[in-house]
């Protein structure tokens, strides 16, 4: 009897032991879901676009759009989450025009047209190329800037608004961290020691100054709404929150009129008037 409780120990250790360096060895997979394949343009929905090429500090070439709007109040650069490419959002850039905004979009390092695999220190570096570019190429003054990030990308817009200073800041569907996030989803194994990935939200919006709006839905499946309260009690004024329905990747679609609606009293509060066109 002993000896069949010492072996079922053994086998629970080792199944144990197992699934966390299959959690250690593969964290990259679980984070990130690049497609290569772009499966259409903005001008396929009527809205006029360029490529743009640019390069980040580490001289990856990354791929994105600018696509235009009629008199901008100003350029929202678009972060997107973890899975697809550029070419899935075109439901999100159709809003952002019709409130307003030009709209710079780029695919992460290994995603759609862009060189180089993902990580998280390159994901920053992306950010980072696109607000210069912004700045030095478009000539965008930063308080035109409104940084928009969704899921992942909330995480990458928050470590970029606690660097610069944009005029204002969207965080959609957002975690805390990312190690609060698999804490969740992996309550039986050691996550907060297993993870190699930070994409601190949370800890990042402590050093943001531009107004923030998060965005989330109760009944988002991916992501509790507690994150969301979180997040919004971590930003310093001002701050606003806005509620959707629906789950992780269809809220903004489902929540429609009322997510445009609280989209527009933000930027109405935030942003100034319609400059000519970029």
């Amino acid at each position: 009897m002993i000896r069949a409780l010492l072996v079922l120990a053994a086998t629970a250790a080792a199944l144990y032991l197992a699934a966390a360096a299959f959690l250690y060895l593969t964290q990259s997979r679980q984070i990130y879901f690049p497609l290569r394949e772009l499966v259409t343009t903005p001008a396929a929905e009527g809205m006029p676009y360029r490529d743009v090429e640019l390069a980040t500090e580490d001289g990856v070439r990354l791929h994105g759009w600018f696509v235009s709007a009629e008199r901008p109040r100003g350029v929202l650069l678009f972060l997107h989450g973890n899975a697809g490419n550029i070419s899935h959002r075109l439901e999100s850039i159709r809003i952002f025009r019709e409130l307003g905004l030009s709209v710079f979009i780029i695919d992460y390092r290994g995603y759609g047209r862009s060189e180089g695999s993902p990580d998280e220190a390159g994901l920053h570096r992306d950010a980072l190329a696109a607000w210069r570019y912004l700045r030095e190429v478009e000539n965008v003054p930063a308080e035109r800037i409104v940084l928009f990030g969704r899921s992942l990308g909330a995480a990458v817009a928050a470590w970029l608004a606690a660097r610069e200073q944009p005029g204002a800041v969207i965080l959609e569907s957002a975690f805390t961290s990312a190690a609060d996030l698999a804490a969740e989803l992996f309550p039986w194994l050691p996550v907060r020691l297993l993870l190699r990935f930070e994409y601190d939200t949370r800890a990042a919006l402590a050093g943001v100054r531009a107004p923030v709006l998060i965005a989330h839905s109760r009944g988002d499946e991916i992501i509790p709404f507690a994150h969301a309260r979180q997040l919004h009690a971590a930003a310093g004024e001002p701050k606003a929150m806005l509620e959707m329905r629906g789950g992780h990747n269809d809220g903004f679609l489902l929540s429609q009129p009322h997510y445009q609606d609280g989209l527009a009293r933000f930027l109405e509060q935030h942003l100034a008037a319609p400059i000519p066109p970029l």
